[in-house]
């Protein structure tokens, strides 16, 4: 018998040994999961899996159905999707459908002046949104287009002829922003009506409805300075959206608004968080909506009173260390949503109402994941110079073992505000930093959402000042544990990370050892003259540069400024930057290069000229991710 359990250990042993850590190759060969929808019986889900290809740098798509109640996974050709699900863009009464296009609607370029120098490369702007994250603007816009939906050869009709605005809204925006109203009389779409200049400094987008009989536009939220985004109707024809209120602040919370027999219902003003997507309830009864909490996101309800005396409440419905970050759709007392936690890409589960209970779906990645060794993350709770409590996520290595010693890596989310949950990235994975033997410190600092607004907004217009004491706390109280190498700290980040980054490398008294910025804002007043997204400036430095006497925004480009403590600086840094991002424009990046090339410090360029904020052609993503990691073992 003692030789029977001898043998069964060293199996056990062998087969613990054996498995591997999670590497750069390895995250670039999972699958993405993206569900395109429930077929029109409501019991299959169709969804795609991506697939990168390091050697084709492109990714590769396949197609499945898989049933709601589980089951395996068949494989089907494209063309089936369409067959296989209903089409929201073709009207209820099924005579139409929708569409959208690209349309020049103004002079831009040279040749469009003079059209005899066809061959000339010049751009003429008389006004500011000359170019939009990643794309320079040559005169056209988005414009959404209706035709007849069957056998009719004549030209879709455009309901914005000869406008100067998107819809859908760019850079992101797709055909969620447009939708039939119930009666097929008219279509419902976002848009921010303003040009120019206008455009750049607002964020102002509308809900506008056209009348296909009447060929007439109304302007459905102009009472709303804010966004207005996201138009549904509810089962029973109700338009619902969402809305944040303040002109100009892109973070604002985001809140359910139901119009209903005239009168416009914010189901969620008394709910002190933010929406992110939200879907009604087959009787009308109820919106499910997902929302951060504490560190992650997940499902919530809101029931729908109509102008009753019945109290609004929202229920928080799932809760776990994961995200549920997103509503595919309702099946009877299931609903089918995308999961996902820090060591998991995203997959496809049921969530059973009743039972209360989650059956994972699509299993693209089991497999891979069944040979890694993966870490473990923990929550701890640490008290800020203020004396507040924040949430700190600690990732520890695979096998960890807290008799030894390992390097530890502050990380900096970008944002500044944005939640900080169980998200999991292809860039900046927790998995694979603490798979490469790495500690990760990952405060929800201020600016995060899922901890009430006040704790969100504190951020906005005090990018230097208590988020800073924020970040310092947390790997200060990490770095009491005995397991925690304090000779080996690290700081990395990108966007507002990678401004902490540059920020905190003027100001952190030694602790760490090595920086690393990615898309990073260096020089605040330079970032104010060539970001493309002017309001957003305006809102979290609090105005220009040049206004002397605004001592909020002065702050903001004095003392807040990263520029300002290079002097500072005495610690090796390398410094990420995309050729194409027209957010943190290429500037920020080639003066924090030089700067530190020019005093002295170790330091590295990895320039990235056809991306933008983002990382997305596999091989460039390989080359970020080992470049990455080779910085940190040379200096870290």
């Amino acid at each position: 018998m003692k030789k029977i359990l001898f043998l069964i250990l060293c199996t056990m042993g062998i087969a613990a040994s054996a498995q591997q850590v999670l590497t750069p190759e390895t995250l670039w060969k999972l699958g993405r999961v993206s569900p395109l929808g429930i077929t029109k019986d409501g019991k299959t889900i169709v969804y795609k899996v991506a697939t990168p290809s390091v050697a084709e740098n492109k990714s590769n798509s396949k197609f499945y159905t898989i049933p709601v109640t589980a089951g395996n996974p068949i494989e089907i050709e494209e063309a089936q999707t369409k067959e296989l699900l209903s089409n929201k863009n073709v009207s209820p009464d099924g005579i139409y459908i929708l569409s959208d296009a690209e349309v020049k609607t103004e002079s831009v370029l040279g040749k469009d002046f003079y059209p005899e120098l066809d061959q000339s490369e010049a751009q003429i702007y008389d006004g500011l949104d000359y170019r939009h994250w990643d794309t320079w603007n040559n005169g056209t816009h988005n414009h959404v287009f209706y035709a007849l939906n069957k056998g009719s050869k004549a030209a879709p009709i455009d309901i914005m002829k000869g406008e100067p605005y998107d819809a859908p809204q760019k850079p992101f925006g797709g055909d969620e922003d447009y939708i039939w109203s119930p009666d097929s009389k008219s279509i419902v779409y976002v848009s921010k009506k303003k040009f120019g200049t206008a455009y750049a400094i607002s964020t102002n987008t509308d809900l506008y409805q056209y009348n296909i009989e009447t060929k007439t536009t109304k302007n459905l939220t102009e009472e709303n300075l804010g966004y207005d985004t996201n138009p549904a109707f509810s089962p029973n024809g109700d338009l619902t959206w969402l809305q944040m209120k303040r002109d100009g602040y892109e973070a604002d919370k985001n809140d359910i608004i139901v119009s209903f027999k005239g009168i416009k219902i914010n189901l969620t003003a008394a709910w002190d968080g933010s929406v992110e997507s939200f879907k009604w309830s087959a009787d009308g009864k109820k919106v499910y909506f997902t929302a951060a909490i504490d560190g992650t996101i997940q499902l919530f309800e809101v029931n729908f009173p109509g102008v009753t005396k019945i109290a609004v409440t929202v229920k928080q419905v799932t809760s776990g260390d994961f995200d549920v970050h997103a509503i595919v759709d309702l099946s009877g007392d299931n609903i089918i949503v995308m999961r996902t936690d820090m060591n998991h890409a995203d997959e496809i589960y049921s969530y059973n109402l009743k039972k209360k209970t989650f059956t994972q779906l699509t299993k693209t990645n089991n497999e891979m994941y069944a040979s890694l060794a993966l870490p473990k993350y923990e929550r701890r709770y640490v008290t800020t110079t203020d004396g507040k409590k924040m949430l700190v996520w600690v990732i520890l290595p695979p096998n960890f073992d807290k008799t030894k010693k390992y390097p530890t890596l502050l990380y900096c989310q970008g944002g500044p505000q944005s939640p900080l949950t169980q998200f999991y990235s292809f860039r900046w994975n927790f998995s694979l930093m603490a798979s490469q033997g790495y500690i990760v410190v990952a405060p929800n600092r201020r600016g995060m959402y899922g901890h009430g607004q006040a704790w969100n907004e504190q951020i906005s217009k005090d990018w230097g000042g208590q988020v800073m004491d924020d970040y310092l706390s947390a790997i200060d109280d990490v770095s009491k544990e005995n397991y925690v190498d304090k000779t080996r700290l690290g700081c990395v980040g990108a966007s507002y990370g990678g401004y902490s980054a540059f920020f905190l490398a003027g100001i952190h008294n030694n602790r760490f050892k090595t920086f690393i910025a990615h898309d990073g804002v260096f020089n605040t007043q330079s970032m104010f003259g060539t970001t493309e997204e002017v309001f957003f400036n305006y809102w979290d430095f609090g105005g220009a540069y040049w206004d002397k006497n605004n001592a909020v925004a002065q702050k903001g480009y004095t003392t807040f400024n990263p520029i300002n403590y290079v002097d500072k600086w005495n610690t090796p840094i390398l410094i990420i930057q995309g050729g194409k991002d027209y957010r943190v424009p290429i500037g920020q990046g080639q003066e924090a290069f030089q700067a530190a090339q020019l005093r002295g410090i170790k330091s590295r360029l990895l320039y990235l000229p056809e991306e933008n904020h983002w990382v997305l052609k596999p091989q460039n993503g390989i080359v970020w991710q080992r470049e990455f990691y080779k910085w940190l073992k040379e200096t870290l």
